[in-house]
């Protein structure tokens, strides 16, 4: 069975076209991971190291308990970034007051894992530095590095990838022998997939192992070659490159043959291009991370996108320079490395490269702003959807805006697209992300020029706080009010009392919040225009009723929370926005469970989770699953409240414990650890609580409402069902121990505790070890051994 296998933890990307050979390849990098903790596999760009590094992890998959996790670093520009971008692929959340080094070894410490850091060239030093970090930090972590220069971390070893095999240029294999070759099984796989009829003969093997040889056997070089087959034949794809190779000989010398070789397939290839097809080539590399149509009409110049750019566009995808992918209902496009690598050459040798830069800029500036403009609004979660999807362009985008050309001609840029992401980015609990690049837009500029300087301040207390860096928060904070009293404007100093009333909260000083909060709503309302414009002003007057309701209502004033709520309801509602109602429905939920009102408090925190189901907020999400826990645990629900409390734990750590977060709930998430150990015992409570903690988000969700398997304990008695060493292995399996250390417990071999694991998955219908997990807390497994 592969059943294990399959259901190990993990984000190994799938394989969309058929692999072609790298037998030797894969049996040395795995081989190589056998008996080094890092490995790097190394080659010049078009080898295909991606392509190797992805298999090599999908078949290592068996040698790691705890998962093979892909890190593409290829559109990350930004090594500040580096530990954030790995923490994320790994689905680690943020915590207060510590470093995303200390989480990252806290996580992986304790794990066997093989990390997968895919192009890493341009930023070797620092994944150098954090390689050799985790690796002495984690003794069962391994690393599989792609990367055009070797990292220099002692201990590594090397795996050089080679070109695919070629066909002996002096004399033509039989055809017979010619699939042997990995270069022309590559051809003939790829040619087929543009041309179903085509096939491989007797009067074209020749010209393919010619191609083949050619190209050095690069299998980039090699598909954009296959797919010419659809208006070329093999001969004239063969002539083709004979006069390109001639060229650059002549033209470049000193780059290394294989290199030369990659380029010339690149350049071929868009000499095979019209005019118009290199022009659009060439200003869509612009994009990071891939693009939608209406991104490439805005950014390119106006005359470019003129009648036939959607026809262009076609091309280019047909032609293997575009790569269209599907994303739900949208189309998107992109390219490969060393694709949009040339486009940008070719751009620079325009002079139009710095133009193009400020017309992305522009338009991701232009499609911020929109989506702040339509946030309190049906649209909703398409724009965080939408922003998901551009968050490498707006990454980009932002560094350019910091430029010193773009700071010296347009010092706000900056500041409008940051102030407009802030919504996105506390949705999506990209709290760490967000405190970059308004400590970078802070920084940038001085407070007299900055007219959006009090919103950067508010928007980073707000963070801030909810990170628990409550030091931080005080300090903007108060260079908030400070900078509003100077500017004396009723919307900065209104910004400074919305920043002073969190602070409170997320001090924990309820009543100190109230005054500031009621002054704000006060001048806002005086303001009908805060009430009736923009998505941004209206979310912060709601905003401001939710830190008002939140005060108020755990103050023990339930009848004005029930006001903030109604008001806040009275605002969204009518435009179909989400997030606002979803908050809100949690905060009177909080406040009417302080009150005794159980019942009212569940419905109101169903109604917030049905909500935020469709916005998949991991911050609010773990706030109404702790608050359901309180319901569950006075209802006589243990094991459901230890594991809610478990998966809040995991969801609420982007924004750190409830003890830090929200510390005036201190008392009662301290109650309910109490009373469901007390009901459970340590190790039923430990393993309930773990099976929480392993859940995604949508399956929280799920939990928690009922529409889930998982929420319905089998009631089969154990013995009828597994075997007396299968449930001496399910209770390991819950505890947390690998098959490994199963192993070494029961004097076992490894393979067999393996074969044990299956056949519990197998018998209870199960497809994870999570499963089992919970399994054991329902039916208190444990306490019948």
């Amino acid at each position: 069975m592969t059943t294990s296998v399959k259901d190990k933890p993990g984000n190994v990307p799938a394989e969309l076209t058929s692999f072609v050979g790298r037998r030797h390849e894969i049996a040395e990098a795995r081989r190589l991971l056998a008996t080094s903790r890092l490995v790097t596999l190394t080659g010049i760009g078009g080898v295909g190291k991606t392509r190797l590094a992805v298999r090599v992890a999908a078949e290592s998959r068996r040698s790691f308990a705890d998962g093979v996790w892909f890190v593409a670093l290829g559109e990350l520009h930004d090594s500040a970034l580096l530990a954030e971008t790995v923490a994320a692929a790994l689905g680690l959340p943020d915590q207060p007051g510590r470093s995303v080094s200390d989480r990252l070894i806290d996580h992986l410490a304790t794990r066997q894992t093989l990390l997968v850091l895919d192009n890493c060239e341009h930023l070797l030093g620092a994944v150098a530095e954090m390689a050799q970090t985790l690796l002495r930090s984690c003794p069962d972590l391994r690393i599989l590095a792609t990367s055009r220069e070797l990292l220099g971390v002692d201990g590594e070893l090397v795996s050089r990838v080679p070109p695919l095999t070629v066909p002996d240029a002096t004399q033509t294999p039989p055809l017979e022998a010619m699939p042997q070759y990995e270069s022309v099984a590559l051809f003939v796989a790829r040619a087929t997939a543009a041309l179903a009829d085509f096939a491989l003969t007797e009067a074209n093997c020749a010209a393919v192992a010619g191609i083949c040889g050619r190209v050095d056997g690069l299998p980039l070089a090699i598909e954009l070659a296959a797919v010419r087959i659809r208006a070329m034949s093999v001969a004239q794809i063969m002539e083709r490159l004979n006069d390109r190779y001639r060229l650059l000989t002549v033209g470049s010398r000193v780059a290394p043959t294989r290199l030369q070789t990659l380029r010339s397939c690149v350049d071929w290839s868009y000499e095979l291009c019209t005019a118009r097809e290199q022009q659009v080539w060439a200003w869509l590399s612009v994009f990071v991370g891939g693009f939608e149509l209406d991104a490439a009409e805005g950014v390119c110049p106006e005359g470019l996108v003129a009648d036939d750019f959607l026809d262009a566009v076609g091309s280019l995808v047909d032609k293997s320079i575009l790569v269209r992918e599907q994303v739900g209902e949208v189309v998107r496009f992109g390219m490969v490395e060393t694709i949009r690598a040339y486009g940008r050459e070719r751009l620079h040798e325009s002079g139009d490269y710095l133009r193009a830069q400020r017309r992305h800029l522009a338009w991701y500036e232009r499609l911020v702003l929109q989506a702040q403009y339509e946030w309190i609004s049906a649209r909703q979660i398409d724009w965080i959807e939408r922003l998901d999807r551009e968050r490498p362009n707006l990454r980009e985008a932002l560094t350019f805006s910091l430029t010193e050309s773009v700071l010296d001609t347009d010092p706000e840029v900056n500041a409008h697209i940051v102030n407009a992401l802030w919504l996105f980015w506390s949705y999506r609990g990209l709290l760490a992300e967000a405190r970059h690049w308004m400590g970078r837009a802070l920084a940038s500029s001085d407070d007299a020029q900055a007219v959006e300087r009090t919103l950067t301040l508010y928007g980073d207390c707000v963070f801030a706080g909810m990170q628990g860096q409550l030091d931080d928060a005080a300090a903007r904070a108060a260079r908030c009010r400070a900078l509003a009293e100077q500017r004396g404007d009723a919307e900065s100093l209104e910004m400074a009392n919305y920043a002073s009333g969190y602070l409170a909260v997320f001090s924990g000083d309820l009543t100190a919040a109230v005054e500031p909060f009621q002054t704000a709503l006060a001048s806002a309302y005086a303001a009908e225009a805060n009430l009736t414009g923009t998505g941004l002003r209206i979310a912060l007057v709601t905003g401001g009723l939710l830190g008002l309701a939140i005060a108020t209502g755990l103050s023990g004033d339930q009848e004005a929370a029930a006001e903030c709520h109604e008001q806040i309801l009275a605002i969204t509602t009518p435009r179909g926005e989400f997030s606002f109602r979803a908050y809100s429905s949690w905060a009177l939920a909080v406040t009417t469970l302080q009150a005794g009102e159980t019942d009212r408090a569940a419905t109101l925190l169903e109604q917030a989770l049905r909500l935020l189901r469709q916005l998949k907020d991991p911050v609010m999400t773990g706030w109404c699953l702790e608050s359901l826990a309180w319901i569950e645990i006075r209802g006589g629900e243990p094991t459901r409240a230890a594991v809610l409390m478990g998966a809040a734990e995991t969801l609420a750590q982007t924004v750190g414990r409830f003890s830090v977060t929200l510390p005036y709930m201190l008392g009662n998430h301290d109650e309910c650890v109490q009373l469901t150990r007390d009901a459970l015992g340590d190790r039923a409570y430990g393993e309930a609580s773990r099976a929480g903690a392993a859940m995604s988000l949508d399956d929280s969700i799920a939990y928690s409402l009922g529409d889930s398997h998982t929420d319905k304990p089998r009631t089969t008695p154990v013995a009828s069902v597994l075997t007396p060493r299968e449930s001496e292995v399910a209770r390991l399996v819950a505890a947390g121990h690998t098959n490994k250390v199963i192993a070494s417990m029961l004097v076992i071999s490894p393979r067999t505790a393996q074969g044990h694991v299956e056949h519990i998955l197998a018998k209870l219908g199960f497809t994870s070890r999570t499963q089992i997990v919970a399994w054991i807390a329902e039916n208190r497994l444990d306490r019948q051994a």
